[in-house]
């Protein structure tokens, strides 16, 4: 099975999570966990990624950290995804070698260029939808995913309010990966493991 899911995580870890990833990574349709939390402090972040760690490691899946590339360092974790905000590219790369670095392009080509140009290991555009993880996002659109394909051969991530239904026509207009976390985590119908069989 093609792994198309870059499954981000939860706002807060809550009790049963190790336990609901398990499950979820059991499906085998996630290629990278991005580890996500915004108000925590780092000693607990490390902590979290320690045991996380073990999980992906298992499922073979690609740990990635969000913002911190000191974290993803001390963590030996995959990679690192970097915002706009969050420091250079070019200064990432020494730092963490041969490690993955994504970006966040937003919605511009610009954006996506200069992190080609600095040789980002993949491109993530959105919001292409309201997301309830980000509700204050900038707002993408599928042109600019049918514009990465066209110009770039680096992986393209999706992100933003995906679904179930609207993940179908994302993947057809270029992205290789789709980034979800509400979906999963926080769907008032489904169980994590459940909702995550939907993307195949």
């Amino acid at each position: 099975m093609k792994k198309l899911v870059y499954l981000i995580s939860p706002k807060k870890i809550y009790k049963n999570f190790y336990e609901d990833l398990t499950k979820v990574l059991s499906v085998r349709n996630v290629k990278f966990f991005q580890l996500r939390l915004k108000k925590v402090k780092k000693v607990q972040i490390i902590k979290i990624a320690k045991e996380l760690r073990k999980i992906t490691n298992k499922y073979k899946v690609k740990l990635i950290i969000n913002d911190n590339p000191n974290i993803a360092k001390i963590v030996n974790a995959d990679g690192c995804h970097l915002g706009q905000n969050d420091g250079s590219i070019i200064k990432a790369k020494k730092y963490l070698k041969k490690k993955i670095i994504g970006v966040t392009c937003h919605n511009s080509k610009s954006l996506a260029l200069i992190a080609i140009k600095h040789k980002a290991d993949y491109l993530a555009f959105g919001s292409l939808n309201k997301s309830k993880l980000k509700p204050q996002a900038k707002k993408a659109n599928l042109d600019i995913l049918k514009w990465a394909k066209r110009n770039t051969k680096k992986p393209i991530v999706a992100i933003g309010g995906i679904n179930d239904l609207n993940y179908e026509k994302i993947i057809k207009c270029g992205a290789k990966y789709i980034a979800i976390s509400s979906f999963i985590w926080d769907n008032p119908k489904l169980k994590p493991e459940v909702a995550i069989k939907r993307f195949k």
